[in-house]
């Protein structure tokens, strides 16, 4: 299920959230910008995501394209997980709800920590911590969910207040839930971004694998 997360959370846990054709599958648009498929390697998935999507995000080990599609962008990522860690909530951490996704867009557009939508919220849970006058200034919340494993995603903290510690505060007080609910945590991170791994080592996550993001566009 690692290798291909998407996959698994869109057949399995968040299949609610899924728009599929045979053997390809993307969350629905307003949610996440990713999409999947049974078998990277299988050209009849690659038709049956034309019926669904002339653009799509995959991630994976590794992804070629099929006839009619053509690479758009692809980042080297590193994916983590948590089998042996241990999490700890934050009494400063407060629940997220719809109501604060204004807020959170614009926490997103100041800290970029990749896809973050007006309905990812619905994924699973968030969340933040805020100033003194009550502004949101870090969050974190859950994003793909597979049997046994949820992702921890969207850590960010505004440009102003990094290197207080929020983003692993919040790292940690959301592996908890997760952890509590006897699952595992696990994360993905850009291959270059050496202080997140860094940071993210210290917090218990170990390297399980390369992985790439990779947007793919339907020509003909």
């Amino acid at each position: 299920m690692l290798n291909n997360p998407v996959w698994a959370a869109l057949t399995g846990p968040q299949a609610c959230f899924a728009e599929a054709a045979g053997n390809a599958a993307r969350f629905q648009p307003e949610i996440a910008p990713f999409a999947a498929l049974s078998d990277p390697a299988d050209p009849a998935a690659w038709r049956d995501l034309a019926t669904i999507t002339d653009y799509a995000v995959l991630t994976g080990p590794s992804i070629t394209p099929h006839a009619g599609w053509q690479t758009d962008r692809v980042t080297p990522g590193v994916q983590m997980i948590g089998q042996s860690m241990s999490g700890v909530e934050d009494p400063d951490a407060v629940p997220l709800t719809e109501k604060d996704v204004p807020e959170m867009l614009d926490l997103v557009a100041r800290a970029e920590p990749g896809p973050f939508l007006k309905r990812t919220i619905e994924l699973g849970r968030y969340l933040g911590i805020r100033d003194a006058d009550g502004r949101l200034i870090a969050m974190a919340g859950e994003r793909f969910r597979m049997p046994g494993w949820t992702e921890v995603s969207a850590v960010c903290t505004d440009p102003e207040h990094r290197g207080k510690g929020l983003g692993a505060r919040l790292t940690l007080a959301v592996a908890a839930g997760i952890l509590a609910r006897g699952e595992l945590p696990f994360l993905h991170t850009v291959h270059d971004n050496e202080n997140a791994i860094r940071l993210y080592g210290r917090l218990g996550f170990t390297h399980n694998a390369d992985v790439i993001f990779a947007s793919y566009r339907l020509v003909s």
